[in-house]
């Protein structure tokens, strides 16, 4: 096996473009939900996903049934992936997509509480701590002045919340338990086909009104969170994770709420305030610090929204 090395132009280009991928769901989900319900949505989503990784996986001849004794920890991090989604897609029924992703990633700073509590070895470095925090400031300050236009937007911003606690729990089990051993592929098959088992069916026994209407720009939208999202982007990412040093690649990812506020106000119409750049600032000068060469951050992402 080929040692990880630092990430060089191409890998730092590809992880921005991933955080955009990443930061354009929320809009893709506004989008669908037009004419989808939020469950069905999110299970469609885990389905098309799942096909396509069974087929990828049948054709690079990789064993995703093959018994290897993770089997209750893969069905637990599947159902918490549920959870996380249906949180988010429910939520976004009722907060604008720039709040819901400036409160979904608050889960980095659970994570590191979760993996400092739960993972043996799992310490950071005060300037890095400090990156992180700083970034994660940043988020919440945009997140302080991101306004909803409607009056029961906490619901969702709670909602979002309780996503990130979800994708931080998922992330801990996975470092913590036998899923640490697998491939990244097989922790994904999991991940998908418990929420494709769960979300689709919990859809139709709580009577949600499921699709409605399909115009193009709604399945547009739907193959963009299936395709493009679930299944092509974490391949990609997964590939990244095993060229390059995680620890360079992984900050990357406090762009992506950056991108989604962004796409949020030009294609949604979502508020923009003053506030937006100063937490540019702050998740800029939090990545500057991170990327520091000396010493390494063992906190990173195994798992992504």
């Amino acid at each position: 096996m080929n040692a990880r090395t630092p990430p060089g132009a191409t890998a730092f280009a590809l992880m921005i473009l991933l955080c955009a991928t990443w930061g354009f769901q929320q809009v893709a989900i506004k989008i669908a939900g037009q004419s989808v319900s939020p469950l069905m949505q999110s299970g469609l989503r885990s389905t098309i996903a799942l096909l396509l990784l069974i087929l990828w996986a049948r054709w690079r001849g990789l064993a995703l049934a093959q018994a290897d004794g993770t089997l209750c920890a893969g069905l637990l991090a599947g159902s918490l992936f549920a959870l996380e989604f249906a949180f988010i897609y429910l939520g976004l029924s009722y907060t604008t997509a720039s709040r819901m992703i400036v409160a979904l990633y608050t889960a980095p700073c659970f994570t590191v509480l979760g993996l400092h509590c739960f993972v043996p070895g799992e310490e950071m470095r005060r300037r890095h701590l400090l990156g992180v925090v700083l970034a994660f400031s940043g988020i919440v300050l945009g997140f302080a002045d991101a306004s909803g236009s409607r009056p029961d937007a906490w619901i969702g911003d709670l909602l979002g919340l309780l996503a990130a606690l979800g994708w931080a729990a998922t992330t801990v089990l996975i470092r913590a338990s036998g899923l640490a051993r697998i491939s990244a592929t097989k922790v994904l098959f999991y991940q998908l086909a418990v929420s494709a088992a769960c979300l689709l069916p919990l859809s139709l026994l709580i009577g949600e009104t499921g699709i409605t209407h399909l115009s193009a720009p709604v399945l547009l939208a739907l193959a963009y969170q299936g395709v493009i999202v679930a299944f092509a982007s974490y391949l990609v990412w997964f590939w990244l994770l095993t060229r390059y040093l995680t620890t360079r690649l992984s900050v990357f990812s406090f762009l992506t709420p950056l991108f989604g506020v962004s796409f949020g106000v030009l294609l949604l119409g979502d508020r923009l305030t003053t506030s937006f750049a100063a937490a540019a600032a702050c998740v800029s000068a939090g990545i500057a610090l991170v990327n520091l060469p000396a010493g390494r951050l063992t906190v990173r992402p195994d798992d992504l929204p």
